[in-house]
């Protein structure tokens, strides 16, 4: 077990040029001393120390683990503890820390949609073809399950949709990603943030510029950066991560920071779930995500941004930094950004697989090189975010919602949808229905209108349940497919349309195993930070087992009762906070069986 001494293990040659590429430069500070006066220090350190999730990623990739000389490698070039450092790494469930290197791991989505369409038997198969197998926790494929990520030593990881035997061995080998995005609604004059998806070459800025890209972007720079947050804020825009702040009220408190750096973070960690949409636009339009991010930017007055890509989305994350690369070439990032001497630039950082990283401190602590752990609020990420500086962080649908506002202004933005929930709204449509993918629809639409714009359930079967939200979310029964889907409704109707999932199920679908697996997945994405969510989630899951095997609900709905209350009003974050509420809504709603 490391500590604060280095072991005897030594890195291969590999891996120091692996490490030595991602961190060139850094290496050790100099301290130097006068008296009482000592120079470099803090934020020295803290530049190193930002690089120790890039330069783990470095060895991954490379050698396929991280090996405790290539470790201590990484402690003596960032200065971080040994301690420290294996800590962060074990945190992640995409970093392989314990065995040697192999060819290829391959994670196979065992979550509850690509449960439905065979993902447990895939695990057997590919075992059984003596394949490294790894069960995972959502991958963020779930309208073309079931979903893989194959992680390749020495080669760029893969994802493979609509996954099989074969498929992965060819994927293994290739040098191809997973198929290119599906847009039902593709090229539909309706569409606002998709309009570019499936349309444009994604990776061509000027053919995004030919479909009207930056048009917002000189549009900011004309009107100014207070204009830019006024049309915000007249616009009602609220973030789209489930919390449904107001973007413009957040984008002001930053603003008003003045003499200190600012950022601006892009959450792009989507590890909800069901959740899908924002992969949608990152494959399929990344410039789109550049160019609100650079508006961003210039409307807080932050010269650096950074976006955090969930480790499982490899395609999202190359399609970013292609795209960033791009706009740099081009004279859109930088120190001169569109020739008005003003600096922005972009940096994308990877993930490593914790659900909780989605929750923005503890993104921040990941940023940082830190366990992904949240942090108490207040303070707020708008005075002390990222390195404990104002920071404005909006996941990519509410960036993407920027360009349109700024373009057509804000009183535009607003006479979409309903009067308190403007705009419009992206829904991951997955589960028993016949085109599932990424919708967008106004604000307002019904439940059973985002069922039928999906072309309704499969072989002609009736709704058994929806799962409303994600994991975090609700099941509602069939009884609410007229139910608005806006924030004001849901909320009155004690729901939440949280990351926007909408996953249908059928008669022929196991929901009580459905929500064991909920219940299996907040135990093991519970960071262990705080007691109520680290208890919590456990006993959750052992009720359900349980119940599962006979127990009696007199018995349990109780303790269940009391767990839920205490993560909801003790936990630090919002994990604790929601993790009981879709098995409560299966209790209540009968859908257990028995156990009901």
């Amino acid at each position: 077990m490391p500590d604060l001494r280095f072991g005897t293990g030594e890195p291969t040659p590999l891996e120091v040029a692996a490490v030595d590429a991602v961190v060139s430069g850094v290496g050790p500070a100099t301290v130097a001393v006068d008296e009482r006066l000592v120079v470099g220090g803090r934020g020295r350190a803290a530049e190193r120390r930002n690089l120790l999730l890039p330069a783990l990623h470095a060895l991954q990739d490379a050698a396929g683990w991280i090996s405790p000389g290539g470790l201590d490698h990484v402690c003596r070039v960032l200065e971080v503890p040994p301690a420290e450092a294996y800590g962060v790494a074990t945190f992640y469930h995409l970093f392989s820390h314990s065995e040697p290197a192999v060819d290829s791991t391959v994670h196979v989505c065992d979550d509850i949609a690509c449960r439905s369409v065979g993902a447990l038997g895939l695990v057997d198969d590919l075992r059984s073809a003596g394949h490294q197998v790894r069960s995972s926790p959502c991958l963020g494929q779930c309208e073309r399950g079931p979903a893989v990520l194959v992680q390749r030593t020495g080669a760029v990881d893969l994802s493979v949709a609509a996954a099989s035997v074969a498929g992965i061995g060819a994927a293994i080998g290739s040098s191809m990603s997973s198929s290119p995005v599906v847009l039902p609604q593709a090229g539909s004059g309706s569409l606002r943030l998709l309009a570019r998806v499936g349309v444009v070459d994604p990776a061509s800025l000027d053919d995004y510029r030919a479909h009207g890209g930056y048009a917002a972007m000189e549009a900011a720079l004309e009107i100014g950066p207070d204009a830019v947050i006024r049309e915000l804020t007249a616009s009602g825009l609220s973030g789209r991560g489930g919390a449904a702040f107001p973007t413009g009220v957040k984008w002001r408190a930053v603003a008003d920071q003045v003499g200190r750096p600012r950022h601006v973070v892009c959450n792009a960690d989507e590890s909800e779930p069901g959740t899908f949409k924002d992969r949608t636009i990152m494959e399929g339009d990344p410039f789109a995500v550049v160019e609100a991010m650079t508006i961003a930017g210039f409307a807080v007055g932050a010269e650096q941004g950074w976006i955090y890509v969930r480790g499982e989305y490899p395609e999202a994350a190359a399609g970013l930094a292609g795209a960033a690369d791009a706009a740099r070439a081009a004279g859109l990032l930088g120190s001169d950004v569109a020739g008005t001497g003003k600096r922005f630039d972009i940096e994308v950082r990877r993930g490593a697989g914790a659900y909780i990283c989605g929750e923005e401190t503890a993104l921040f602590n990941s940023i940082e090189g830190y366990r992904g752990e949240p942090r108490n609020k207040p303070p707020f990420p708008t005075t002390h975010g990222l390195f404990g500086e104002p920071t404005a962080v909006n996941n990519v649908e509410t960036l993407v919602n920027v360009l349109s506002i700024v373009r057509d202004g804000g009183a535009a933005y607003a006479a979409l949808g309903t009067e308190r929930s403007p705009g419009t709204r992206l829904f991951c449509v997955s589960g028993r229905v016949v085109a599932p993918g990424t919708y967008e629809h106004e604000f307002g639409v019904t439940l059973g209108d985002v069922v039928a714009a999906a072309g309704g359930l499969v072989d002609g079967s009736e709704v058994r349940a929806v799962l409303l939200g994600g994991a975090a979310g609700s099941f509602v029964g069939p009884d609410r497919m007229d139910l608005p889907l806006t924030l004001e409704a849901t909320r009155e109707a004690g729901l939440s349309l949280g990351s926007g999932v909408v996953m249908v199920f059928d008669q022929n679908d196991d929901i009580v195993d459905t929500v064991r697996r909920i219940a299996e997945f907040f135990r093991d994405e519970s960071c262990g930070q705080c007691v109520p969510c680290r208890v919590g989630t456990v006993r959750q899951e052992e009720v359900l087992v349980r119940l599962g095997r006979g127990g009696s609900f007199h018995d349990e709905r109780d303790l269940l009762d009391d767990l839920g209350s205490v993560m909801r009003d003790a936990s630090i974050c919002g994990l604790g906070h929601t993790a009981s509420g879709a098995v409560r809504s299966a209790i209540d709603l009968g859908l257990l069986g028995g156990v009901s």
